[in-house]
């Protein structure tokens, strides 16, 4: 018999990298073969922090996405970057896969995330079965769904129409914030994106035509019950919260980084300097890998910080490609009294930060990682959503699981600090609110520990997978 092989193909961003990585890891404890790809460029990147950290059995390889030497944002198209890595990655992943046959080692299953349907197109022609990881929730899944089964018309809305709002089948209420931003029509930072839109429908057509399709869910049972039920001929299968086993209350102590890292952990002491906060009384400020806010957001931010008087942590990313005469321009006006109250650092081990004793709250851009990761720590969130799913997940963090509150932005769409200072407080102050806002973090948390562990939700979920892995070797 042949050894189980599943190849997992990765969108090379921070985002699908991490619960990508954590996946196969879960997969490898199983006794399964993984080989990891991504593009070459993520794959340089990430080969140092992976070789200290990947477990046995995980074997790495990289595609091309048409830009080995990295896509420059603000430079480089977009659409042409997902022309490019469809054509140069559908042909250098047939590559990996027939190499891999050559040695020895046929890929017995394919399992690719989200913005590659063509990676599925590839096992199809190559005669391997093959399964969606989706790195959203649920609910983002059933709103693209709906919209392109019947609901279009329905879903039209302009983002400055305060009454609209839509109920789709097993889905809470929701306003036009709350949907995700491709489908808003709104004439600014997403038109760039108009690829987007359309690569969701053919990922939904490849699932259509496939006999029995599987979408793997980085959520859990508890959390999205009817979410991973509302689309009756998709088998939607939570396998999260897809992050190390060390945050979710493991014995595996090794087991406590994703591995991967795109970006250079900071040299700064920064959970030295943690350790010496009270309980409970740290703001943490992170907008995750993707997201560069404005100079005059940033400048809101830092007023905000300063007025409520409370030490923080701040991540302010280093913009890459810039030059220097722009970056002494991005530079806080305020910056010598943020740094007396706080602390700034261009990256950091999030998790670590998150279950750290110190932590109070979490001002999130709510991107899911992010989300699933508050989570788990059970650390209520400030939200302020910019794009994609980010206003979808706010909405189920304030409404639905409601261990926060979303920031309400003026008419320019600038978050101002006295609103900054009011969502801060009504979590930390400790009101009623808060408290409440405090003790459902913790319920959520134990309920992504208790998913995750033997006879858990997820744990079962994902063994049933890979036994029929290895039935189809």
């Amino acid at each position: 018999m042949v050894q189980p092989h599943v190849l997992l193909v990765t969108f090379p961003t921070q985002g699908h990298i991490n619960p990508s990585l954590q996946f196969a890891k879960r997969l490898i404890k199983m006794g399964i073969e993984v080989t990891f790809t991504t593009s070459v460029f993520a794959h340089r990147r990430m080969a140092k922090t992976a070789a200290s950290t990947s477990p046995k059995g995980l074997n790495l390889a990289a595609f091309s996405d048409g830009f080995d030497d990295g896509f420059k944002s603000n430079v480089d198209d977009p659409k042409r970057y997902m022309s490019e890595i469809r054509s140069r990655g559908s042909q250098t992943l047939r590559d990996i896969i027939l190499k891999s046959s050559d040695e020895g080692r046929p890929v017995t299953s394919l399992v690719y995330s989200l913005l590659l349907p063509w990676a599925a197109e590839v096992a199809r022609e190559l005669h391997i079965p093959s399964a969606l990881l989706w790195i959203q929730p649920a609910t983002v899944l059933d709103i693209y769904y709906h919209y392109f089964n019947g609901y279009e018309d329905e879903m039209k809305c302009s983002s400055n129409d305060p009454n609209w709002s839509i109920q789709l089948p097993r889905l809470p209420l929701l306003k036009c914030q709350d949907l995700p931003s491709f489908l808003v029509s709104s004439g600014s930072k997403d038109d760039k994106y108009s690829f987007a839109l359309p690569t969701f429908k053919e990922q939904l057509d490849t699932l259509d035509g496939e006999e029995n399709p599987k979408v793997l869910v980085n959520t859990f049972d508890a959390l999205e019950l009817e979410p991973l039920k509302a689309i009756e001929k998709y088998n939607l299968i939570g396998i999260g919260p897809l992050i190390p086993s060390s945050f979710l209350g493991g014995k595996d102590s090794l087991e406590s980084s994703f591995g991967g890292d795109l970006f250079q952990k900071s040299n700064d002491d920064y959970m030295e300097w943690l350790n010496t906060k009270p309980k409970s009384s740290i703001v943490y400020i992170s907008f995750g890998s993707l997201l560069n806010l404005s100079r005059n957001q940033k400048e809101e931010i830092a007023k905000g910080l300063i007025e409520i008087k409370r030490p923080f942590l701040w991540v302010i990313r280093d913009q890459e490609n810039i030059k220097e005469v722009e970056k002494e321009e991005e530079k806080l006006s305020c910056m010598m009294e943020l740094e007396k109250q706080g602390k700034i650092v261009p990256w950091c081990s999030q998790l670590e930060v998150l279950t750290h004793p110190s932590l109070g709250c979490f001002i999130s851009h709510c991107g899911w990682n992010s989300t699933l990761e508050s989570l788990s720590s059970g650390i209520p969130v400030v939200a302020f959503p910019h794009w994609t799913d980010q206003g979808t997940n706010a909405k189920l963090i304030e409404d639905v699981w409601k261990t926060g509150v979303r920031m309400r932005v003026n008419e320019d769409g600038v978050v101002e600090s006295e609103e900054i200072k009011r969502c801060i407080e009504i979590v930390m102050d400790g009101g009623e609110k808060g408290e409440e806002m405090r003790k459902n973090a913790q319920k959520w948390k134990e309920l992504a520990r208790e998913a995750v562990k033997e006879g858990g939700s997820s744990e079962v979920n994902l063994k049933a997978f890979v036994q029929e892995v290895g039935k189809s070797c």
